[in-house]
């Protein structure tokens, strides 16, 4: 199954993360598909950037954003 969900980067205690389509079975930084986007929760206000076209193929053939993804959809009017 693929997934849409978060992957950490940046240094420790200072996350940054991508939003990537991703097989389920991988690990939470290894190998992905496809980046759609980023997420920065540190700045003022939260920088949420998605490429909605490309988000919207890819929950249209199927993919499963995690809850965290989809709130971060929803806050970006993707969904």
């Amino acid at each position: 199954m693929v997934k849409i969900r978060l992957r950490r980067m940046g240094a420790k205690k200072n996350p940054f993360y991508r939003i990537i389509v991703a097989d389920s079975h991988s690990p939470r930084d290894g190998k992905f598909i496809e980046e759609i986007g980023t997420y920065d929760p540190l700045t003022t206000p939260v920088a949420v950037k998605v490429d909605a076209e490309r988000a919207k193929y890819w929950i249209g053939a199927g993919a499963q954003p995690t809850e965290t993804v989809r709130a971060l959809l929803k806050k970006a009017e993707v969904l």
